[in-house]
């Protein structure tokens, strides 16, 4: 049995009157299917071809989140549910999972541990450019 997350009854009720209806083009395939599935991608990090087949093909799936970002979609029916409940007294942001591109630990830069300015200074400067002048003044004999 695979771990896949539908939205449940009760949150598609409260979801589904603020979709954008009437929109030009061809008839969308199931609304609740497809969203399902781009909340299953945003909750566990997966790249968007990985998304499991029960929720359709995965270019359905990213192009409707990629269009619906850049229209703005996302954003007002955010604004709509969330002005539609009542104000909780308290609320928690959870920020132990960041996701980082996986050659984000190292590349360019090295180890990240820097001199102090004051030992930087002090020490003699590392240039490529002195032996090639010391060769040119002190040939070998």
């Amino acid at each position: 049995m695979r771990d896949l997350f539908w939205l449940s009854n009760e949150a598609w009720s409260a979801l589904e009157p603020h979709l954008p209806h009437n929109q030009p083009g061809r008839p969308r395939v199931d609304d609740r299917r497809v969203i399902s599935g781009i909340l299953h991608i945003l909750k566990t990090g997966a790249r968007w071809r990985d998304v499991p087949p029960e929720y359709g093909p995965a270019k359905t799936i990213y192009n409707r989140y990629a269009r619906w970002a850049r229209r703005g979609v996302w954003q007002r029916i955010f604004a709509k549910v969330a002005a539609a409940g009542p104000l909780p007294d308290e609320l928690a942001l959870d920020s132990s999972v960041v996701k980082a591109h996986r050659s984000a630990s190292g590349g360019k830069g090295g180890s990240g541990r820097r001199p102090s300015v004051s030992r930087a200074a002090a020490a003699q400067r590392k240039s490529i450019a002195w032996p090639i002048l010391a060769a040119a003044f002190w040939p070998l004999r």
